[in-house]
């Protein structure tokens, strides 16, 4: 029964995310803003809704089990940017392989991918030692949470500010493809696309919610830990809409909005998540949670240096692949 739920939960976000992002290209293109901008912050944002909802409802309506709702949080909170940082980029790299070949290169704008890994890295970073701070300091550890917050408004401030000189020199943003209410009838006007919009994060909520208590019903199904489960199913579903949104820029070649669509959400997800875990959830270093803290910092760190050393080759991100694989068996054996 918990596989339906599940499944049935993932349609509902492959979905919502679909129509969320669709009215987040237009709004982007009626703005007259950056590629940077739309992928980094609004098409992150909007796809990483899932992440963000399910550890917010595990924690305050998940299931009758505390401990069970802060696992799920905890491996929600934590697998999401590992699997951006490994798997999704190894997917979308793998999905440019075939026009590309190994030794082809990627064109994201460099300087808003430099920035959204700096940004990353120093977070991210900040929040794995937010682990080691003892429970009875908890001043210190609400301080590192609210450092997290004003980094990733930071961040906005940055992004957004580069943005005009980014339009300037042909990065706007344009949609792909017509607005998906209009197609129902509705008229094409900025209030049609809020409200697409507001639909969508319904249905985000709604799925959301569902994989929460399918969650909680595999685990104690298979017998396993609704933490390390959380780590290794939730991101796999609920990061698709980033991998799916990349996977086709990067066929259309848009490799700004397919890398930013992924850093991006690395920011959101490895500042305003981990605030949430440090506040909401125990937040200590356990093994399986250590080992995927390390791996997504070394995933993320390599990205950022081939980058310095140049433009990005497709077989670069066959080693963040590797690094997946190695969390896998490291946790499973």
């Amino acid at each position: 029964m918990f596989a339906v739920e599940l499944v049935v939960a993932l349609l509902v976000i492959l979905a919502a995310a679909e129509v969320f992002t669709n009215a987040l290209e237009h709004l982007g293109e009626r703005l007259g803003i950056s590629e940077g901008v739309t992928g980094s912050i609004f098409a992150a944002v909007g796809t990483a809704l899932p992440e963000t909802l399910i550890p917010l409802l595990a924690v305050f309506a998940g299931t009758a089990h505390v401990e069970i709702n802060e696992e799920i949080g905890v491996g929600a909170i934590l697998g999401a940017p590992l699997m951006l940082s490994t798997l999704s980029l190894f997917l979308m790299g793998l999905a440019a392989f075939r026009g590309r070949r190994l030794g082809g290169y990627f064109t994201p704008e460099p300087t808003g991918l430099g920035r959204d890994l700096n940004f990353f890295l120093l977070a991210f970073g900040l929040s794995a030692v937010a682990m080691f701070v003892p429970h009875s300091l908890p001043s210190i550890r609400a301080g590192i949470a609210v450092g997290l917050l004003l980094i990733y408004f930071f961040y906005v401030l940055v992004t957004i500010r580069a943005s005009s000189d980014l339009v300037d020199q042909g990065h706007g943003t344009q949609a792909h493809r017509g607005m998906l209410f209009a197609r129902l009838g509705l008229p094409d006007h900025t209030a049609s696309v809020v409200l697409q919009l507001t639909v969508a994060l319904a249905l985000l909520v709604g799925g959301a919610k569902g994989f929460v208590y399918g969650v909680a019903g595999g685990a104690a199904l298979l017998g396993v830990s609704p933490l390390l489960l959380s780590l290794l199913l939730v991101p796999v579903a609920t990061e698709l809409p980033e991998k799916i949104n990349s996977i086709l820029w990067i066929r259309r070649r848009k490799d700004t909005l397919a890398f930013g669509n992924i850093t991006g959400a690395m920011v959101f997800q490895g500042t305003l998540l981990p605030a949430i875990g440090i506040m909401l959830t125990p937040w200590d270093p356990r093994r399986e949670v250590l080992l995927g803290v390390v791996l997504t910092l070394a995933a993320a760190a390599w990205l950022r240096i081939a980058l310095a050393r140049g433009p990005l080759r497709v077989w670069q991100l066959s080693l963040n692949g590797a690094l997946y694989v190695l969390y896998l068996v490291a946790t499973l054996r």
